[in-house]
């Protein structure tokens, strides 16, 4: 209990009013396994084409207690991501010269209700309320000078700068997730290229990287019910402490916390 405790304080995001957010789905190791654990094919799509999804650019916070509506509880779960944030104006960029729009790097949580997310799904639309209600990012913003003593090459055929920076998860002092920036198949330099084609990307915009693998209870319930029936999957509850860090971007946490209300937009249902 006295990690929690330690705790209750706030930090502003790093950029608390983006101009937008978007989030991507750069790392193949969470796309392929999250498909198998629901007996569907990886899609060759992954491969062709970075692609990304806008989220609540108002519901953006930093270190903090999240507030979570009851629907929210009803398989809430975290995803461990990395994020940059742009500092110029661009349209129609090449990923060759995208790298020289990111201000920073930092650490960000897409929070996300799975149920919610999943009932708006089947209409083939979304996410949407399984995401708009919190996204975390920080502590801090990183500049990229700051990473060169991690930099690497990107994976081959891609373009962009890559980092070797462990990735890692922690619910209430029990690690669940471990990855690495550098297994990001999509570059943040590609996600800005395709972004950026045929409308202005702008100072302020925020762009996630999408979930690294094992960074989400989702994925890791999944492969667990895969391997053994009896599994006994995990989701985040009120009072759970939530801490990632990566390696150079520092630590970030936060405390969920339950709302003073029994509102539920799942009980309106038709």
């Amino acid at each position: 209990m006295e990690a929690k405790e330690e705790l209750f304080f706030e930090m502003l995001a790093p950029v608390p009013h983006p101009t937008s957010c978007r989030d991507a789905y750069a790392f193949r190791q969470h796309v392929e396994t999250a498909r198998r654990n629901r007996k569907v094919e990886m899609t060759p799509a992954f491969d062709q084409y970075p692609v990304f999804y806008f989220t609540n650019h108002n519901a953006i916070q930093g270190i903090g207690e999240i507030e979570c509506m009851p629907d929210h509880f009803q398989q809430l779960d975290f995803e461990l991501e990395v994020a940059v944030v742009l500092n110029k104006k661009a349209r129609n960029i090449k990923a060759a010269d995208a790298d020289g729009l990111i201000a920073g790097y930092m650490i960000m949580n897409d929070m996300s209700a799975r149920t919610l997310q999943m009932e708006e799904m089947v209409l083939n639309l979304g996410p949407a309320k399984g995401k708009d209600f919190c996204t975390v990012i920080g502590p801090w913003l990183v500049t990229p000078d700051e990473l060169e003593p991690y930099k690497i090459a990107p994976k081959a055929g891609h373009t962009g700068n890559a980092y070797n920076l462990e990735m890692k998860c922690v619910v209430n002092g029990k690690q669940v997730s471990v990855g690495n920036m550098k297994d990001m198949d999509w570059t943040f330099a590609e996600i800005i290229e395709r972004c950026a084609y045929g409308c202005d990307v702008l100072p302020g915009d925020v762009i996630g990287s999408g979930t690294v693998g094992t960074g989400c209870f989702l994925e890791l319930n999944g492969t667990g019910l895969l391997n053994a029936p009896n599994y006994k999957t995990q989701w985040l509850q009120a009072g759970d402490l939530v801490e990632m860090e990566v390696t150079g971007l520092g630590m970030l946490g936060n405390i969920i916390k339950k709302a003073n209300s029994n509102f539920s937009i799942l009980a309106l249902k038709k």
